[in-house]
C-alpha cells in the first residue's frame, strides 16, 4: 500500500514565512531556511514553498531564498508563485526544486501545463487550485485567493490533468487557517474526478483531522498543513506515529 505523505507548507512573503486565515491577515512566523531545515530533519515527506505574493505583485519568484532552502533540505521540494512561463519552470528547477506548482500562470495560459509536462514530465508539474464556494458552486480563485476567475473548479482541475498535471494540490479557501478540519466534500469531488495524486490543503487543526482525512478519503495521497506545524501544535513525528497506530500507512 502506498504510504500517505505529510507535507509542511512554507508561505513566503518578503523573505519570511507567514500564515493567515482564509488567505488573509498574514502574520510573521519564521525564516524559510530555518523552518525548511527543521522539517527536513524531523520526518516531513516533502516540503512546499510558495512565494505567495509573486503573482499578485506581477514579479518573478525570489530565487535567492529558494536556493538556500533547497541546499539545506534532503526531501522533495515543490515550489510555486509567479510561475508564468517555461523559463520560470527552468529557473526554479535549476534552483533545486523537484516539482513546480502552477496556479495563476496556468489560469492565464492553460497551455503552460501541457508545454511544461512535455518538456519536464508529468511528475514535475503540480496544479495548485485555490477553490472557494461561491453561491454553492466551487470556483477557482487566482492571485493568492484574491481574484474569482468564475471558473468551475472540478472541470478546471480535470482539464489540468488532461493537459499533463501529474499532481493536484487542492487549497480550500473556506477552511484555510480555520483549523476545523479538511474540506472533505471538496476533496471527494476532486478525487472522484481525477486519477493523479491529490494533496489536501487547508483546515488541519489537530492529529484527528489527518486520521479522518485518510480514513474517509483513502484516495487522498497527502495532507498539507502550515500553522499547526509552524507553531508546534502538532509534531510531525507524533502525527505519523498516531497515523500508523490507526492503520494508515506512513513513512516513519
Amino acid at each position: 500500500m502506498i504510504t500517505k505523505r505529510i507535507i509542511p507548507c512554507l508561505d513566503v512573503k518578503n523573505g519570511r514565512v507567514v500564515k493567515g486565515v482564509n488567505f488573509e491577515g498574514l502574520s510573521d512566523v519564521s525564516s524559510p531556511v530555518e523552518l525548511g531545515k527543521y522539517y527536513s530533519e524531523c520526518g516531513a515527506d516533502e516540503l512546499v514553498f510558495y512565494d505567495i505574493t509573486a503573482s499578485s505583485e506581477g514579479r518573478k519568484l525570489f530565487t535567492d531564498i529558494l536556493k538556500e532552502v533547497a541546499s539545506t533540505i534532503f526531501i522533495p521540494l515543490t515550489v510555486g508563485g509567479g510561475i508564468n512561463t517555461l523559463d520560470d519552470f527552468d529557473r526554479v528547477l535549476k534552483c533545486g526544486a523537484d516539482k513546480v506548482s502552477v496556479n495563476s500562470g496556468a489560469i492565464k495560459n492553460p497551455d503552460l501545463i501541457y508545454q511544461a509536462a512535455k518538456r519536464y514530465g508529468d511528475q514535475c508539474v503540480v496544479l495548485s487550485a485555490d477553490v472557494k464556494r461561491v453561491d454553492g458552486v466551487f470556483r477557482v480563485f487566482a492571485k493568492g485567493g484574491r481574484e474569482n476567475t468564475g471558473m468551475e473548479a472540478i472541470e478546471w482541475i480535470k482539464r489540468g490533468v488532461d493537459n499533463g498535471a501529474g499532481e493536484i494540490v487542492l487549497n480550500s479557501i473556506d477552511t484555510d487557517g480555520v483549523k476545523g478540519g479538511f474540506d472533505l466534500e471538496m476533496l471527494e469531488k476532486v478525487c472522484n474526478a481525477v486519477s493523479v495524486p491529490v494533496i489536501a490543503s487547508g483546515g488541519a487543526g489537530n492529529v484527528e483531522h489527518f486520521i479522518k482525512l485518510f480514513k474517509t478519503l483513502p484516495k487522498v495521497d497527502a495532507g498539507l498543513a502550515a500553522s499547526i506545524f509552524h507553531f508546534g501544535e502538532v509534531k510531525i513525528k507524533d502525527l505519523k506515529q498516531t497515523l500508523k497506530e490507526n492503520g494508515i500507512p506512513v513513512r516513519i
